[in-house]
């Protein structure tokens, strides 16, 4: 394999902010990415945080450039410190070098070792002090102001992010934060050799999270009922949600628990109504024998799963890919269902939308896939396409006497009614049950209903959505859910070092389209299957299909760590 440079990636800047909890870490960098916006830029902010349920330390992570981007960088041009209080619980999330600048305020002491030893430069701004000249004024937009002047950012776009992110807090707030930002702006920081510099593209974008993107392709989906119980990192989801879903004749309800939840979604569902729940990877564990209710009966339901460092509590506020195994095997019995993953931010929308109507086009359960860095993080990237899927509940609104809800069809799915309807009236619970629904423990009603139950979803044709490919190379780098920014990314250095590579980013997890997948690989020399969870869980799912060669190759790397593209480069180049 070509030695392929594993050097931060020409043509976009990244930036960090972190201080304790209060300081306005998040707050900056929001105003920077909507800053960026306003100059013409793409861009993708993700955060971190302590597990603390309120304060605490935080960082906001920036990487800003011309284009799309769906991953963070290697390494970072700009940190600035708005205080040094725990800073050691990021240092590993925010790899510095020589050629990175920090900027400290003396106010908060000596900048740490663990940052100064990476042979970073420190360039004291006294952010406070600056603050304090002016009534009502913060230490962190005096920051921004310096930052925004090292990357290269126009002081007017700069201003106009201000304004946009602060709309809410009133005349004398804003007045006071353009005030320090000008004073911080105007301290003469050196423009980094790699900052943004002016680019005025006019082209639409959007500023739009991973959680509220699934509540976008949810509404998009026809959801008009949720029900849920808050939880990082999923929480965001049904805050987006609670409002915009009144506006379309929708209502969502905060359940006492997830098994109230999933139990109040299947009740919308079998009444008429799309439902849908989000959740994270303890309330999967929670919601798996109302999901088996659903498959049994089959009423179409979507659930969200934004999965986060496990087991147990684990990481709740970092990311990893750990819930494909549950979200795959955790209802018992044979219970074939849906499982879908979106590839990035703005793919949110789409996959979101698709799983609902597929969940009620097939009559089953979807699982959505995502995950923090997905949910929480944010992006400033061409507007989602709003595609038109062909994909609506079968029903029946004038049965006669002859209706049997669960009558076998050439295609497994079987019409429903809304409850009430004359000659519609049927029993869905969990009981083995005949055509009508009529609960039976003959073995000839069960594989009827077993069959019926899982030739719907094989047979259905998923077309191409069931995953994204580029390149036609020799080397094939196999990925899913949000590692598909980092894998497309390393795709790029090994190609411009010389390397025949393609990369097959599968949304469709369940059913595998397992012909599929051979004939995207047919050709290959070797094969990679890049996730982030320590049980290398894709790569043996999809070793028990047969869907991979003998001889292909694991790289698996658990969190909270995000997956870099260097970090794929290098140890794909090692073991070549």
């Amino acid at each position: 394999m070509p030695d392929a440079s594993i050097a931060a990636h020409s043509g976009s800047f990244s930036v960090a902010v972190t201080g304790s909890g209060g300081s306005g870490a998040v707050t900056t960098g929001l105003i920077l990415l909507e800053a960026a916006a306003h100059a013409g830029y793409f861009g993708m902010l993700s955060r971190s945080a302590g597990p603390q349920i309120r304060g605490g330390e935080s960082a906001a992570m920036l990487r800003l450039g011309p284009a799309p981007l769906a991953c963070m960088d290697d390494r970072f041009d700009l940190l600035v410190g708005l205080d040094w209080l725990n800073i050691a619980r990021f240092i590993d999330e925010i790899p510095l070098d020589r050629d990175s600048l920090v900027l400290a305020d003396p106010a908060a002491g000596t900048v740490p070792a663990v940052l100064t030893q990476s042979g970073a430069r420190v360039r004291e701004v006294p952010f406070k002090e600056l603050a304090g000249s002016v009534a009502d004024g913060r230490a962190n937009m005096v920051a921004l102001g310096a930052l925004a002047a090292a990357g290269g950012f126009p002081q007017d776009a700069l201003l106009a992010g201000l304004n946009a992110v602060l709309a809410g807090k009133g005349d004398r707030v804003r007045q006071a934060s353009s005030q320090c930002l000008t004073l911080g702006y105007e301290q003469g920081i050196e423009t980094l050799p790699r900052a943004a510099g002016a680019a005025r593209h006019p082209v639409a974008r959007w500023n739009i999270s991973g959680n509220e993107a699934c509540g976008l392709g949810a509404l998009r989906g026809g959801i008009r009922f949720v029900a849920a119980y808050p939880i990082t990192p999923a929480s965001e989801i049904l805050e987006w949600l609670a409002p915009r879903l009144e506006q379309v004749g929708g209502s969502l309800l905060q359940a006492e628990d997830e098994l109230a939840s999933i139990n109040m979604i299947i009740g919308a569902s079998f009444g008429g109504v799309p439902a849908l729940t989000a959740t994270s990877g303890p309330g999967l564990s929670l919601m798996t024998e109302g999901l088996g209710l659903a498959v049994a009966s089959e009423t179409p339901l979507t659930v969200i799963d934004v999965m986060r460092g496990g087991p147990s509590t684990g990481i709740p506020t970092k990311s990893e890919q750990v819930d494909l195994n549950i979200a795959l095997y955790g209802l018992h019995g044979d219970a074939p269902h849906l499982v879908l993953a979106p590839l990035t931010i703005s793919d949110c929308v789409f996959t979101t939308q698709w799983a609902v109507q597929l969940a009620e086009h097939l009559q089953t359960v979807a699982v959505v896939l995502s995950d923090q860095l997905l949910g929480q993080s944010r992006t400033i990237s061409p507007p989602p396409p709003n595609l038109e899927l062909p994909l609506v509940r079968r029903t029946l609104d004038t049965p006669d006497e002859t209706y049997r809800r669960y009558a076998p069809s050439a295609d497994g799915v079987s019409p429903m009614t809304v409850p009430g309807t004359p000659h519609g009236m049927y029993t869905a619970d969990g009981l083995e049950h005949n055509q009508r629904g009529t609960p039976s423990s003959r073995a000839s009603d069960h594989l009827e209903h077993l069959d019926k139950r899982l030739h719907k979803i094989t047979a259905h044709d998923f077309g191409a959505h069931w995953a994204e490919m580029s390149g036609d190379g020799e080397i094939a780098l196999l990925t899913w859910g949000s590692s598909s920014g980092a894998v497309r990314e390393a795709a790029a250095r090994l190609e411009a070092a010389g390397a025949s590579v393609r990369v097959v980013a599968l949304r469709l997890l369940m059913p595998l389209q397992s012909d599929a997948l051979r004939d995207a690989l047919a050709g290959c020399s070797r094969v990679w299957v890049i996730e982030q969870n320590h049980g290398r869980q894709l790569f043996h799912y999809l070793k028990s299909f047969d869907a991979l060669p003998s001889d292909a190759h694991s790289l698996a790397r658990p969190g909270p760590l995000p997956l870099r593209p260097g970090d794929i480069v290098a140890a794909l180049t090692e073991e070549a």
